[in-house]
């Protein structure tokens, strides 16, 4: 598989490692000639010719080097630039060995043992330079060595002889050494390609990942803003049909559909909340504030639901004081207990704190089958439920936990899950404690209940007529006069003949033909050249289009919006832009 990626590896070590050496070796021996020369043991005419030929195959040598290091077909052509290479070692072994013989052969034998030395030395370097691959080697060792080991075993003196059975052994010890560092260079080389294969296989897998979440992420943008519209129209209707008078058994229905819309509600919440943390739109804030008022309100609120499902709800108090984000906290003890009281059928749910040194344990433990260990990780998945395959909503829809372990990760606040079969789990996470004089109020999450006998004109403009009837309807039945629309122009149009500064401006955030709230309200605002409050209400989940929306300064609420959210934040903005003038 990756054999041709690994002989080009080996024929491009080789010409990196050779190219120094083949300049060495050429002063090497013209210094040891002309030494030779100068005392009188070699013949000078003979060392000419030897000098001139080997500098000429140096020459040719390193011009072929220096083409194979400006060529592009290094990888796919390596089998040619090897015969190239292949060539030059031929040439430049049978050069040496030949004519260091060839100047020595009549000289003293202290002399011809020195050119010996000098054939030892430049094969011995052969082994680091040619050994990343063996054929190169044994090519160039048996080209420097075929001339002296010959001359020295046909020579009639026992020393030559013997020097020659000594050099045959010593080649065989070299060549060994030699093919174990290329079969070594080799698996190198090839663990390095895997390696290389394999971060790319998985760059290759994170970006299909990748690809995949921004598609589920368009994906659960675009539906959740379809079908929250219906969804918000319907809850707007439910809630201004209560004004309306009734029979009994028709206020029953209305309550059934009301259920079914809240039940709609809490699934689109969790994608949304899904969403907002995802797009990285929560923000953090830090204060130190005491916990036990907010178990106390969390087991208030949960009471009722434990107790009719026959389960004893305890909370244990506590006195300590932590620092983190209240709102964020809150809502990871709600999903918790929510979780807990989902998922047992008998028994009781308890909510306690333990301290741990600077640390505060908030626990939550229930009595419900437990969660296996194979699977206690994969419950902290969006849409992951045990023992629900026929998705029961009253069990909920699986993102509970989800979010729970997104939060404490954007906090820092280490999570712990311990289980056993059948008897129940525990639920902790790990809050940092601080000292007693740095308590603060713990903020609710809510718009503040103000007066809600409501007054003025409220300017309207979505592209949905169900949202923008239903809007319409409910906002007179709370005192206020309405003006409705599909879009920004179509609003300048209807307000043109109207003298009356509105109190608020309620604009959807995604319109048609991609007009957004946020420049509808500030066109309207610069109409009227004033700053009426805005708010937006959205549908949509796409993270980049909350954060835009989230950026934008004006308030922003999230299809299906609760009535009771949607009064309180109307009277909010309104009352506070009226205390905002009147300071002014």
């Amino acid at each position: 598989m990756y054999t041709d990626r690994i002989r080009a590896e080996q024929v491009r070590s080789i010409y990196r490692n050779t190219t120094p050496g083949i300049s060495a070796t050429l002063i090497a021996v013209w210094v040891l000639s002309c030494v030779l020369v100068y005392i009188g043991a070699a013949d000078m005419r003979r060392t000419a010719v030897f000098l001139g030929f080997m500098t000429l195959q140096t020459l040719l040598r390193l011009w072929v080097h220096r083409r194979y290091a400006l060529a592009d077909d290094k990888d796919t052509a390596w089998r040619r630039w090897v015969q190239w290479f292949m060539a030059g070692v031929i040439v430049g072994g049978l050069t040496i060995g030949t004519g260091a013989i060839w100047i020595t052969s009549s000289a003293r034998i202290d002399l011809q043992l020195v050119a010996l030395l000098l054939i030892f030395a430049i094969s011995a370097g052969a082994v680091s330079a040619f050994s990343a691959f063996l054929p190169a080697f044994c090519v160039f060792f048996t080209a420097i060595s075929i001339v002296p080991v010959g001359w020295l075993l046909t020579r009639d003196s026992l020393l030559h002889v013997a020097m020659g059975g000594l050099y045959l052994l010593w080649a065989a010890a070299v060549t060994e050494q030699a093919r174990r560092s290329s079969q070594a260079f080799a698996e190198s080389v090839r663990l390095r390609f895997e390696n290389l294969d394999l971060i790319e296989d998985l760059q290759r897998e994170k970006a299909a990942a990748d690809q995949a979440n921004a598609a589920k992420s368009r994906f659960l943008a675009a539906a959740s803003h379809d079908l929250r519209q219906p969804v918000h129209a319907l809850s707007l209707f439910v809630a201004a049909l209560r004004s309306r008078p009734m029979d009994q058994e028709t206020r029953e229905l209305l309550d059934h559909v009301d259920g079914s819309v809240h039940a709609m509600g809490r699934l689109f919440g969790g994608l949304l909340d899904i969403s907002r943390l995802d797009a990285g739109v929560v923000e953090i804030n830090r204060t130190a504030f005491a916990i036990g008022p907010m178990l106390e309100r969390i087991g208030h609120d949960y009471t009722a639901q434990a107790v009719a499902k026959g389960l004893r709800l305890r909370i244990r108090n506590s006195s300590a004081i932590v620092t983190t984000d209240a709102l964020l906290v809150e809502r990871i003890l709600r999903n918790l207990l929510d979780n807990a009281i989902t998922y047992t059928s008998r028994g009781a749910i308890l909510v306690g704190c333990r301290r741990r040194g600077e640390r505060l344990d908030v626990q939550v433990w229930d009595s419900g089958p437990g969660i296996p260990p194979q699977e206690q990780q994969l419950v902290f998945q969006e849409f992951y439920q045990l023992g629900n395959p026929e998705r029961d909503r009253t069990k909920g829809v699986g993102l509970g936990l989800a979010i729970v372990k997104r939060l404490t990760t954007l906090l820092g606040h280490s999570l712990q899950l311990r289980s056993t079969a059948d008897r129940g789990s525990c639920f902790a996470i790990e809050l940092p404690l601080a000292a007693s004089g740095a308590l603060s109020t713990a903020a609710t999450g809510e718009l503040p209940m103000l007066n809600l006998a409501g007054s003025g004109l409220i300017l309207v403009i979505d592209d949905e007529a169900a949202i923008q009837l239903a809007m319409k309807s409910l906002l007179r039945s709370w005192g206020y006069d309405v003006i409705v629309s599909g879009t920004g122009n179509e609003m300048l149009e209807r307000i043109a003949a109207r003298n009356e500064v509105p109190k608020l401006i309620i604009c959807d955030y995604r319109l048609r033909e991609h007009e957004n709230g946020i420049d509808v309200i500030e066109r309207l605002r610069s109409e009227y050249n004033d700053e009426i409050p805005g708010m937006l209400i959205t549908g949509d989940t796409a993270p980049d289009r909350l954060r835009e929306a989230q950026d934008s300064g004006f308030l922003l609420l999230h299809k299906p919006v609760p009535n009771s959210r949607l009064r309180a934040a109307i009277t909010h903005l309104i009352e506070e832009h009226a205390d905002a003038e009147m300071s002014g």
